[in-house]
């Protein structure tokens, strides 16, 4: 791991692997793993489970693996493999192992053959929808499969033509010999095996019968010497299977499974299946669209991995589900851009200003400081010249109560410039306004004029030496705090997630802007360059959070 000092507090999670050193469990060794399916990209819930994991490696000295769970491979992709790679790096973390299950096909194959010779697991002619039917309910217990009681020998012969290809898909599969009557449904003789004639990614045609996740996970953990298997609540059910599973094959070690609370951040969606459906719909502009939970997202939007892994720190470990406010993460990006972002100036929906009293080709090379409380940061050239941008909401022809921007025939400074006075504006023949006629006080740079107090202050771009750019306000993407709750999550999406403001102005600096780089363009926002779309000659801008608490598209 990298730079991640007190990256997980004191958990109940910590307390057991404490206990367990204590103890001398694992011949004193923590070995944990972070183990994504390759079916999608990674989500702000994966980051908690990343971070955990990693985290409590780091805290006991230990090793985390990074393992792809690819046993299925009609939804798994290189793609997918790639972009979670990127991902656990760019938060900060290196794995010990990088692993595949497929990396452990004959392995798994061959305790399976070990399960059947134990009399623990039998071939299945029964339908998928057999097998449920035959299952039970919470209530009822489920009921035994005609082919439960065949021979060791015939449940040999018959996996080994299912590895083959001798039969059809779904035609057989393989199931634990456990107990149908168990309280517990994944109890009740789950599928180990299934028969699925599809191209894998790493093992190409190699296989035609796939291991199913609760047989292959804890195996997998053993292999590894896996000492703690962190997963989210959703599996504490599957434990027994788990336990069982490895009870059966004491050759191997025999990993402690503890589960915790996933992450659920509100206006958001986590599940996979949904966010794959809001990508193919063209409901976003793809995994990485700013408003998408995703890390890629997430990152195009201009959170940095501090900011991620310090939310995770601060919504804590728990055995409780909860909804997280979205607010406790636009805080914390909020709280790293304050300290770390660049200072610059834009003007997102530009009025033009002519101060007729500057000298027609005269331009200043003003210095202003690059953040007002990191001097180490340095400071950078603003160019001012005769013709400057205003923002359209810093003029009021009739101005409401306490404005204190600029007004016909009254005074505003200029950020880090002049101050300058309102004597005419200029009007098309709509009645827009759409030029203001001004002048400036030559003795007001760096300080107050004399005899009066000018209380406004608001920022600027020289008109010749700005920057054409199109911003992009990102706000939620749904419009209700738990979408997953409405009837159809899709009738919750936010139709006014995304405002495109395609003639704004920044200021001459930004054309050196960089990629992840945070800047606070002053009193509007958190932004970051979007490498993808910017192209020479017009910059794109994301908004990645406001100024201040209230969404992330309100000021």
């Amino acid at each position: 791991m990298s730079t991640n000092d007190n990256l997980v507090t004191a958990n109940f999670i910590s307390q057991i692997i404490t206990n367990d050193l204590k103890e001398h469990k694992n011949e004193g060794k923590v070995a944990t793993r972070f183990p994504p399916e390759p079916n999608g990209y990674l989500h702000i819930g994966h980051a908690k489970s990343i971070c955990l994991n990693f985290g409590m490696a780091a805290e006991f000295k230990g090793s985390c693996n990074l393992r792809f769970d690819d046993t299925n491979p009609e939804k798994e992709s290189i793609e997918y493999m790639q972009s979670i790679e990127r991902d656990v790096q760019w938060l900060g973390f290196e794995w010990a192992g990088l692993h595949h299950a497929s990396d452990y096909f004959e392995q798994l194959y061959g305790y399976a053959v070990q399960l059947i010779e134990q009399g623990l697991a039998y071939v299945d002619s029964l339908s998928a929808e057999q097998i449920r039917i035959y299952r039970g309910t919470l209530t009822e217990p489920g009921k035994e499969s005609p082919d439960r009681d065949r021979s060791i020998a015939d449940n040999l012969d018959l996996f080994q033509r299912m590895r083959a290809g001798d039969f059809a898909d779904g035609q057989y599969v393989l199931r634990a010999k456990i107990d149908m009557a168990s309280p517990n449904i994944n109890m009740r003789d789950p599928a180990l095996y299934r028969i699925r004639r599809v191209h894998h990614q790493r093992t190409g045609d190699a296989w035609c019968i796939y291991p199913m996740y609760d047989y292959t996970h804890c195996i997998s953990d053993a292999i590894e010497g896996i000492t703690h298997s962190l997963c989210t609540l959703e599996f504490e059910d599957h434990r027994p299977l788990y336990d069982w599973v490895l009870d059966q094959l004491p050759d191997l070690a025999h990993p402690q499974q503890i589960e915790f609370a996933r992450l659920q951040l509100e206006y958001t969606i986590v599940s996979k299946r949904k966010l794959n459906q809001l990508v193919m719909e063209k409901h976003v502009q793809g995994w990485d669209d700013p408003r998408m939970p995703t890390i890629a997202g997430l990152r195009r939007a201009g959170f940095t991995p501090k900011s991620i892994r310090d939310f995770c720190e601060r919504i804590g470990v728990t055995k409780q589900n909860s909804w997280i406010e979205m607010g406790v993460l636009e805080y914390c990006i909020r709280e790293d851009l304050n300290e770390n972002a660049l200072r610059a100036m834009a003007v997102l929906q530009p009025l033009r200003v002519v101060i007729d009293n500057y000298p027609d080709e005269q331009t200043e090379e003003l210095e202003v400081s690059n953040h007002p409380q990191r001097h180490e940061l340095g400071k950078r050239i603003v160019p001012f010249s005769k013709v400057i941008l205003i923002e359209q909401d810093d003029f009021a022809e009739i101005p409401p109560p306490k404005f204190k921007r600029l007004i016909d025939g009254g005074e505003v400074r200029l950020r880090g410039s002049y101050v300058i006075k309102c004597n005419e504006v200029i009007k098309n023949a709509e009645g827009k306004i759409i030029e203001l006629r001004c002048s400036y006080d030559a003795d007001t740079l760096g300080k107050n004029p004399e005899g009066r107090k000018v209380k406004g202050v608001i920022h600027w771009v020289s008109e010749p030496h700005s920057q054409p750019a199109e911003i992009r306000l990102y706000d939620r993407l749904f419009k209700v705090p738990q979408p997953d709750n409405e009837e159809n999550f899709l009738d919750a999406i936010n139709p006014d997630s995304l405002h495109v403001l395609c003639d704004a102005r920044v200021e001459a600096s930004l054309v050196n802007a960089q990629a992840e780089t945070g800047y606070q363009f002053e009193r509007t926002g958190y932004f970051c360059l979007d490498t993808q779309d910017s192209v020479e000659g017009k910059l794109v801008f994301n908004r990645t959070v406001s100024l201040r608490d209230g969404g992330w598209g309100n000021d």
